[in-house]
């Protein structure tokens, strides 16, 4: 019973914690926004070869704070800016939700990045999600070496914080808000 009640917890925390950015204040976007700021340049800090990834990549999307947790069941929810020809062109809104072995909570950045305008319309029209094989590079020095574009999209991240022991399945979805 007593499992029961903190899996209830944690999933009304989950729900509390997505909910959706496109009601939300300017200033809750411009702290997004500038958070994403802060987390494009210690991208390009661990690893100065992705200032190159962001100069040639016709979009990306950066999740500043990604939370994640779970026990069992699990879930992460992050918001995000959006960004074609280096231009800022709207919000977006990452969520997830996995089952299997897990235990613990941690923070992370993400992005990704879009080859082309096809791969960013997809993403834009919010038909865009991760299957549980899609898998993303951990950002550290030299890793954007050898990275590459697959179906047009290639992703990033890096941890922040926390502890996650993790052998589960799920995926991630995308929202999509025009500014």
């Amino acid at each position: 019973m007593k499992k029961l009640n903190v899996l209830w917890i944690m999933m009304i925390a989950f729900v509390i914690s997505t909910t959706s950015i496109f009601g939300q204040s300017d200033s809750k976007k411009d702290k997004i926004i500038a958070d994403s700021n802060t987390s494009k340049a210690e991208f390009i800090k661990t690893d100065p070869l992705m200032k190159s990834i962001f100069d040639k990549a016709y979009g990306y999307v950066i999740f500043p704070n990604v939370g994640k947790g779970g026990v069992g069941v699990g879930g992460a929810a992050g918001n995000g800016a959006v960004y074609e020809s280096h231009q800022l062109i709207g919000m977006a809104k990452l969520s997830q939700v996995s089952i299997g072995f897990q235990a613990g909570g941690q923070a992370y950045r993400e992005v990704i990045f879009f080859e082309s305008k096809s791969a960013l319309d997809r993403f834009k029209d919010s038909k865009f999600e991760f299957a549980a094989q899609v898998s993303a590079v951990a950002a550290k020095a030299g890793a954007s070496g050898n990275a590459k574009y697959t179906d047009g999209v290639m992703v990033f991240t890096m941890q922040k914080g926390g502890l996650m022991y993790e052998a589960s399945v799920g995926g991630q979805k995308f929202k999509y808000s025009k500014l």
